[in-house]
């Protein structure tokens, strides 16, 4: 029952916020052409039909998994989403522009224009948003299955120690391995992973959708990760919805180092480096133990001459700087992940992707090495990425 009900009320909430949105859109595709009555009826139909799949979709994975056809009904599902989101905000920015235009008209006292000329405007409109949404979910599609290219950083440090120049970090993030991104793509990114010849290499969290009995399979090239300094594991959001516990001990057992708000010392040299980790920013809300705290991942550490924070969220970056870490590694945000929501981002998030700096700390946000939900990253292509340190 505790797990039941919060589904329900989410499924009820997005069922009525995707339902809206198919209502706006039927209205303005549909009103402009003035179908018939036999048309117009069959027409709505099909639109509750396209409305009911994404929550169909969530209740019949959740509770009949292991049918044949839950896969390829997610498939149509999450590509569909992308495509009907961005036929929605081409719609909404359409209609804004529209509503513009009447209220200069009403205050210079400008005659309405033709309504024949409108509903031509509307219905040409309307096909240009179709196959814009069509051709940038065929693209979108094509980028996100296709194993990400390499994105070469490099990140300036005040008194970097000469021991450091030039070192190597790899990071990977946001893989979301579930229903649509499996094992044999992962082998993939671990294999390019390996071949930078990276000293260290920082997993920031959302590897996983899903349980470790249903995605383990998945997982387990993770384990071929190999860096001389090690490789480094912290939580995302997502792993909190697919058993956070199970999920730190098996990424453990795959040989992976986890960080919950704790640090581990590299020797570099004559240098000391501390890498860092904390769980995801809004742990707490799921598990009170893992509560996010970048003061206790440092607690205890040895002076160093380098300090490395990975933190999913880039929000940690307020704790990273007050904590004093050099470099906060991130991801979370996709980047938007495709357009145009990649336009929006940054409303909610004070970084989004690339370097960026925050007082005297650099934090780097990763646009993510998979995708979730819609299999789309038009405009916004996945990464992998290469860090090195470099005197400021």
């Amino acid at each position: 029952m505790p797990v039941i009900v919060p589904l329900l009320a989410f499924l009820t909430v997005a069922s009525l916020i995707w339902g809206t949105a198919h209502w706006y859109v039927a209205r303005r595709l549909l009103l402009p052409l003035e179908l018939p009555g036999p048309k117009r009826r069959r027409a709505w139909r099909l639109v509750i039909a396209a409305a009911a799949l994404g929550p169909l979709t969530m209740v019949s994975a959740r509770f009949i998994a292991d049918a044949w056809w839950i896969t390829p009904l997610r498939w149509v599902s999450y590509i569909y989403m992308g495509f009907f989101s961005v036929v929605f905000a081409l719609s909404v920015v359409r209609d804004l522009a529209f509503g513009a235009e009447r209220l200069v008209r009403r205050a210079t006292s400008a005659e309405d224009p033709d309504p024949a000329r409108r509903r031509f405007l509307l219905n040409g409109s309307n096909a240009a948003f179709l196959g814009t949404s069509g051709v940038l979910s065929g693209f979108g599609l094509y980028e996100a299955h296709r194993v990400p290219e390499v994105v070469e950083v490099e990140v300036p440090v005040p008194g970097l120690a000469p021991d450091l120049e030039g070192y190597r970090i790899a990071q990977i993030s946001d893989i979301h391995i579930g229903a649509t991104i499996k094992r044999a793509w992962l082998e993939e990114v671990v294999a390019r992973v390996n071949d930078l010849d990276a000293d260290l290499i920082a997993v920031t969290g959302d590897l996983v959708d899903g349980s470790v009995a249903e995605r383990g399979r998945d997982v387990a090239p993770i384990a071929d990760l190999s860096a001389p300094d090690g490789v480094y594991f912290v939580t995302g959001n997502h792993e909190y919805y697919s058993g956070v516990l199970e999920w730190c001990d098996e990424v453990t057992r795959l040989g992976l180092t986890v960080l919950n708000n704790a640090h581990h010392v590299v020797e570099r040299g004559g240098v000391t480096m501390v890498v860092g980790g904390v769980t995801d920013f809004r742990a707490d809300r799921h598990l009170e133990s893992h509560k996010t705290d970048p003061d206790a991942a440092i607690a205890g550490a040895p002076p160093a001459d380098f300090k490395l924070l990975l933190a999913h969220q880039p929000k940690s970056i307020v704790g990273a700087a007050r904590a004093g870490f050099d470099l906060q590694l991130s991801g979370h945000t996709h980047g938007g992940q495709f357009f145009p929501w990649s336009l929006f981002v940054g409303l909610a998030h004070p970084f989004t992707e690339g370097l960026g700096l925050y007082e005297r700390t650099h934090i780097y946000v990763n646009r993510g090495t998979g995708y979730w939900g819609p299999p789309h990253r038009a405009g916004v292509p996945s990464e992998i990425t290469l860090l090195r340190l470099v005197p400021a």
